[in-house]
């Protein structure tokens, strides 16, 4: 008998055109080429970037041995290898897959250095990579993890370039992992990295769709395996058995392995083991060999080895991957030298490999030991596992898989473990796996009286992505026995949120309502007003939205603000002033009170929708900068909890509005474009998704891309139904706009009257949050113009009613464009004069250039021309593009050319705008200003107004900005 000949490595076979592949991506990754002149020689090539290969085959057909050929080249080039596994057994295990890849780059780092390393993102990502356990404050949203993991990984990328990141058997891995990969291998191409994965295609789960799709995404398609040939079959049978074995015995082997080579392997090891003789006397024996070699073979095999072997494999099947030996031998029952004995004979039998860490030589072995494992023993494995790992160490997240595959039996250690599981779990923002776990402590199941808390912290954990369920579960909680009556008042809380994001938002306050009504304390009677007033303020069908206005007013007008529940109602009640257009002094006033302490924006006891309500009332009533400062410091609060899915496209995407408002729209639509990828990543539907697109449609329309509008209506399906929650800007008034925009007057009449019998009997009559009346004029003055004049005088006598610049003036812009010629002239000077005393820079332009255009119809050409190269100019600035080259026809037709326009934002300060600007930024009051340049006041309010518009800051930054 010819004994094997110990190799390094054994020779891929028929895998040429795979190595190739990896070979060519290398290259492209490091810059290094093998030269074809000399063996061993480098020849570097142009420049570098990175991408995605992936093998896709069924199993045994050489996908790992591939990968660990392709890790063995990316490591002789110098390249830094991230490497992980998906396992069968840790599939439910939340970034278990990621915590290989990323750990091993961080874990030698000590807590300074780690938190110097990752910055903000330490708290996030640390407790999902198991570099730290989570600290206080909110629960960081999965999307904010997803972020997170981008960092780290583009900063090793960055740092450690280039980087081979290399997935064996991707099917197995959990899905938070594979979720996040799939998100992020497209980036590769942009990063000194290539990204390797080896997947089963015909075992990704349901849930890996877009993984599934990521080679086509990524420009390539998943290479595939095929089977050897007859004649590679032979080379490597002869390898291991010796060059004598014959044709017929080595044809036989290919036949019965069907060439495949993890067979081939394992059948030529049984050839070596039973002293066969390779020869065609022998190939008859082949076939048994074979099955020997797998499924019941391999068992019976593995049963021959002993009890106590056995008994160890079935430890190491049960415990998955980087099988620690002393937790085996633990779970096994063995002792130290019996377990080693065992791991011995394991490794000899090609079922077991490693030593401090033990491994399964394949998966296929793994998988075919734990399904040979009966029923009842591997229950009670798992349950030993449980133990196990808790007892050395690593804690209840590591228990809470083995325990998902127990019997419930009642224990309360059982439902104590899954509790914190879940807890830990979702403090690193894996929601899914904690409501796995949560769902088996409540089948334990747990003692009496804390069967209402598991259901809420149940509830809780699909509170964002799964809304309908949690209300299940939370009404559930609340028929259940519950002696803490804080516990009582949060279930209640979290069941009014999860009703409002299943778009019931009338049962939403009906659910705090009764709370209200029979609450026994009087903080918390406040605390269920407030949350009932916030949801009716959201509802488009509430009843008698006048009655609770006046309830709201009576109640906000005589709290003092002195805690969080009392500023937000005082915040309800700025907003509500605000939509009933009441004067903006009054709307300001409440804002201000409610912002006398704290109003914090990520707090998961106190929504953010009344924060962000504050912020918007301070930009309807002519306060933007006030309305950005908010803003900021919302969107830091969320950045740095982790929450980068809705709220995050929330701030984005309000910002932008903030910055249309304001006249800068080129930033505008970067923020609403940024808030709507946001958006997008949270799911279609959504109302984050509603305000996205119509903020970013409205930017659109002014920038006079009405198509470009159109189609991303198309494409969100943005129209009939609307929302039944409340919006800003009001999407069926935004739709209304674009309909006559593209000039379909007549379904914009249907669609903004609508708005007009929906929101009048509400008492929602500002037009400066809804300018639907505005919209409505400007299509009926087609057909019914005396209806036009009155539709326009009621808006700006509502306008007047708030009383803010921009209010006033573009209503009085709109009146004008459908009044008689004889007094268009009058509203629209009217209409600059306003308007040039606020913030409002985009209606300031549209209103200088229908004035200029007014004038110039008129004859009066020198006024004409001034107001025309006026708006021009602030059209410009705006990025009113449409607007622009209308100022550009008025002024041609005019006999005029455009003048050259200034070419920075602080060059487009008149002399005494940029010296009022400079006073004032040097803290002289308005008075001081109005001395120093011997002007009245309201001279100076204008001057201030318009440096404000053009440089976009408040006073505090006016130094740096006349810096510039």
């Amino acid at each position: 008998m010819t004994q094997r000949t110990p190799k390094s490595r054994r020779p891929l076979l028929e895998r040429e055109a795979e190595l190739v592949a990896v070979d060519e991506a290398l290259a492209e990754l490091t810059g290094i080429r093998a030269d074809d002149g000399e063996p061993g020689a480098r020849q570097h090539t142009g420049p570098r970037r990175g991408g995605l290969l992936a093998f896709a085959a069924p199993a045994g057909l050489g996908k790992t041995t591939l990968l660990t050929e392709t890790r063995r080249r990316a490591s002789e080039l110098g390249c830094t290898v991230l490497f992980a596994r998906g396992g069968d057994q840790e599939q439910g295990v939340a970034f278990h897959v990621a915590r290989q890849l990323l750990q091993p780059q961080l874990a030698g780092a000590g807590e300074a250095e780690l938190r110097n390393t990752l910055g903000s993102w330490y708290g996030i990502v640390g407790p999902a990579l198991g570099l730290c356990t989570a600290e206080g404050g909110a629960t960081p949203d999965p999307q904010g993890i997803g972020d997170g993991l981008d960092w780290v990984l583009t900063h090793i990328a960055v740092r450690r370039a280039p980087v081979v990141l290399v997935l064996d058997d991707a099917h197995w891995a959990d899905p938070e992992s594979l979720r996040w990969l799939a998100s992020f291998a497209p980036r590769a191409e942009e990063l000194p990295m290539l990204v390797v994965v080896a997947y089963r295609p015909d075992e990704l789960p349901a849930t890996a769709e877009a993984f599934r799709g990521l080679p086509d995404r990524s420009g390539s398609r998943p290479i595939g395996l095929e089977p050897l040939s007859a004649a590679a079959i032979g080379q490597l049978v002869r390898a291991t058995v010796g060059d004598h074995a014959d044709d017929a015995f080595c044809r036989e082997c290919w036949a019965v392995t069907a060439g495949n080579p993890f067979e081939a392997v394992e059948l030529t090891a049984k050839v070596v083991d039973r002293r066969l003789n390779p020869e065609e006397s022998s190939a008859h024996l082949l076939r048994d060999l074979a099955a020997a070699a797998k499924g019941s073979g391999l068992i019976s095999r593995l049963e021959r080895l002993g009890a106590s072997t056995v008994r160890m494999a079935w430890a190491a099947a049960v415990l998955g991957t980087s099988i620690s030996p002393a937790i085996a031998a633990g779970v096994a029952g063995l002792g130290g030298e019996e377990a080693a004995d065992a791991a011995d004979r394991l490794r000899k039998a090609r079922i077991l490999t490693g030593s401090d860490t033990l491994e399964f030589v394949h998966p296929l072995i793994a998988t075919a030991v734990y399904r040979a494992i009966p029923d009842a023993i591997r229950v009670a494995l798992h349950g030993q596992a449980a133990w196990a790992v808790v007892d050395a160490g690593l804690g209840p997240s590591a228990a809470a898989r083995h325990l998902l595959e127990t019997h419930p039996e009642g224990d309360p250690w059982v439902v104590a473990q899954l509790r914190q599981a879940a807890r830990d779990t979702t403090r690193a923002g894996a929601p899914d796996a904690a409501r796995r776990y949560l769902a088996r402590a409540l089948r334990e199941p747990p003692a009496y009286d804390d069967r209402a808390a598991v259901l809420f912290e149940l509830g809780c954990s699909s509170l964002l992505s799964e809304p309908a369920t949690t209300v299940n579960h939370l009404r559930a909680a609340l028929e259940e026995p519950i002696a803490d009556a804080g516990l009582r008042d949060a279930i209640i809380y979290r069941l009014s949120q999860a009703l409002a994001h299943s778009d019931r938002l009338g049962e939403a306050a009906d659910t705090v309502g009764q709370a209200a009504r029979t609450a026994g304390n009087t903080r918390t009677r406040l605390r269920m007003q407030e949350e009932q007033f916030m949801w009716d303020a959201f509802r488009s069908d509430e009843q008698d939205s006048p009655a609770r206005s006046r309830r709201l007013a009576r109640l906000a007008d005589r709290l003092t603000g002195r805690d969080l529940t009392e500023r937000y109602i005082i915040g309800l009640r700025a907003w509500d002033a605000t939509l009933r257009g009441e004067p903006a002094e009054s709307a300001l006033a409440h804002s201000d009170r409610a912002l006398t302490g704290i109003l914090p924006w990520a707090s998961e006891d106190f929504g953010f929708e009344v924060p962000v309500l504050v912020a918007m009332t301070y930009m309807y009533a002519d306060r933007p900068g006030r309305a950005e400062e908010l803003f900021a410091v919302g969107i830091g609060d969320y950045e740095r909890q982790g929450w980068r899915g809705a709220h995050l496209a929330f701030g984005y995407s309000l910002l932008g509005y903030v910055r249309y408002r304001r006249g800068r729209l080129a930033e505008a639509e970067d923020f609403a474009r940024d808030g709507l990828r946001l958006a997008d990543r949270v799911g279609r539907g959504t109302p984050v998704l509603w305000y996205s697109v119509a903020i970013l449609i409205t930017i659109l329309v002014a920038r006079g891309r009405v198509t470009e509008a159109t189609a991303l209506a198309e494409e969100y399906e943005f129209g009939e139904p609307f929302p039944a929650a409340v919006t800003f800007p009001d999407a069926q008034t935004v739709y209304g706009e674009l309909l006559l925009a593209r000039g379909l007057v007549r379904d914009a009449i249907t669609q903004l009257g609508t708005v007009g019998r929906r929101l009048d009997p509400r008492g929602m009559r500002n037009p400066a949050w809804s300018p639907w009346q505005l919209h409505l004029a400007v299509a009926e003055a087609h057909d019914t113009p005396d209806r036009a004049r009155a539709t326009a005088a009621e808006a700006v006598e509502r306008a007047r009613q708030y009383g803010t610049a921009s209010a006033i003036g573009q209503a009085l812009r709109v009146a004008a464009e459908v009044a008689p010629e004889p007094e268009r002239l009058k509203l629209l000077q009217e209409a600059v004069s306003h308007l040039e005393r606020s913030p409002a820079g985009y209606e300031l332009a549209r209103a200088l250039v229908d004035h200029g255009a007014a004038l110039r119809r008129e004859a009066h050409l020198q006024e004409a021309a001034e107001q025309l190269y006026r708006g021009l100019e602030t059209a410009v600035h705006c990025g009113a593009d449409a607007l622009a080259e209308r100022a550009r026809d008025e002024l041609a037709a005019a006999g005029l050319r455009p003048r050259r326009l200034r070419a920075t934002e602080t060059d487009a300060l008149t002399a005494q705008e940029r010296a009022a600007a400079a006073h004032a930024a040097r803290g002289m009051d308005e008075d001081g200003v109005a001395a120093a340049l011997g002007v009245d006041n309201e001279t100076v309010t204008r001057l201030l107004s318009a440096v404000y518009r053009k440089i976009g800051t408040d006073l505090a930054g006016l130094p740096r900005a006349l810096s510039v």
